[in-house]
């Protein structure tokens, strides 16, 4: 048997903005050290259209990764950093022990509107790094090992695979595979544990159709693979698939926005947010999203009634 769980992305709406909630799942918290993952769109922005719109917002014990096929995104920071994100290119910042950012759509962009599609995943944090100091990383395409041949176009987002390795600055092993492939295309995902590769893998299908021996997959569905399959993967449609995996961190737990490995840390994080110990980006600190009574993402992982205060 070569597939563990198939989760179907559940869709939210972020105030006008829809996103599929991949991870956390009920069944399936995390793979490797991934503990969130939300599809974003697509979706097109008419003129005049708020776009995105996530107000400032804290994080703790993670590492954020913003991954766009379409659209732009504006990064704002406590630690001074602005920064738009395009197509191919990586925002990766690190929380530790504290960061608050906001994503919008810049105002020009707003005014001409057109396309948003995406990707974020959060990476939890090992122990010994989750108080690390806050950071930001951004790496344009170039920064991004590619393959090209046949039919596939592969690009490898972060970590380490098939023999190449990323700039972006991760904590733990991992890797963040684009792919896209032609119909026909046949195809497979880093080597898993019993091949000396990671223990927990999974691919999520963005768009198309793809078959798994005698299965096939389509948009929205992220598949969990046995620890030790080594499947073949072949495209019916053309297909954008994203392909992740790595090894676990360790038992973690998620309340809104924050992840730890402690339930005091949580409750810490909770308590400044709430008392404006947490600074807001300089540049856009006007709003903040207050602390919610019923946070999108519980203690346990499972997700709550879907709420606007949750960002993207």
């Amino acid at each position: 048997m070569m597939i563990e769980m198939v989760i179907e992305a559940r869709k939210k709406d972020l105030g006008g903005f829809e996103v599929g909630r991949i991870l956390p799942f009920h069944a399936r918290r995390m793979v490797g050290p991934f503990i969130f993952l939300d599809h974003m769109g697509p979706a097109e922005f008419a003129p005049g259209a708020e776009g995105v719109n996530v107000r400032p917002h804290p994080h703790i014990g993670l590492s954020t990764l913003t991954y766009l096929f379409e659209g732009e995104i504006k990064h704002r920071d406590n630690l001074g950093y602005t920064q738009p994100i395009r197509p191919g290119e990586v925002n990766w910042m690190t929380a530790g022990k504290g960061i608050v950012h906001s994503e919008r759509t810049d105002p020009l962009k707003r005014s001409t509107g057109g396309p948003m599609h995406g990707m974020q995943a959060w990476i939890a944090l090992p122990d010994d790094l989750e108080e690390t100091d806050p950071a930001f990383h951004h790496h344009g395409e170039d920064d991004q090992p590619t393959y090209d041949n046949g039919g596939l176009y592969a690009r490898l987002v972060a970590g380490e695979a098939y023999g190449a390795k990323a700039a972006v600055p991760i904590s733990s092993p991992l890797f963040y595979v684009h792919w896209e492939l032609a119909e026909g295309v046949r195809t497979a995902p880093p080597p898993g544990k019993g091949a000396g590769g990671m223990s927990e893998r999974a691919f999520y299908v963005v768009k198309g159709e793809i078959e798994v021996g005698d299965r096939t997959f389509g948009e929205g569905q992220l598949v969990v693979l046995e620890p030790t399959a080594e499947p073949t993967i072949k495209a019916i449609r053309p297909s954008t698939v994203m392909v992740l995996g790595g090894e676990p961190v360790g038992q973690r737990l998620i309340w809104w926005n924050f992840v730890a490995s402690s339930q005091a840390r949580l409750d810490q994080a909770k308590a400044d947010w709430k008392a404006g110990r947490m600074t807001l980006p300089k540049d856009d600190d006007a709003e903040f999203i207050p602390l919610p009574e019923t946070p999108s993402i519980s203690e346990t992982g499972t997700p709550a009634k879907p709420g606007p205060t949750h960002p993207v």
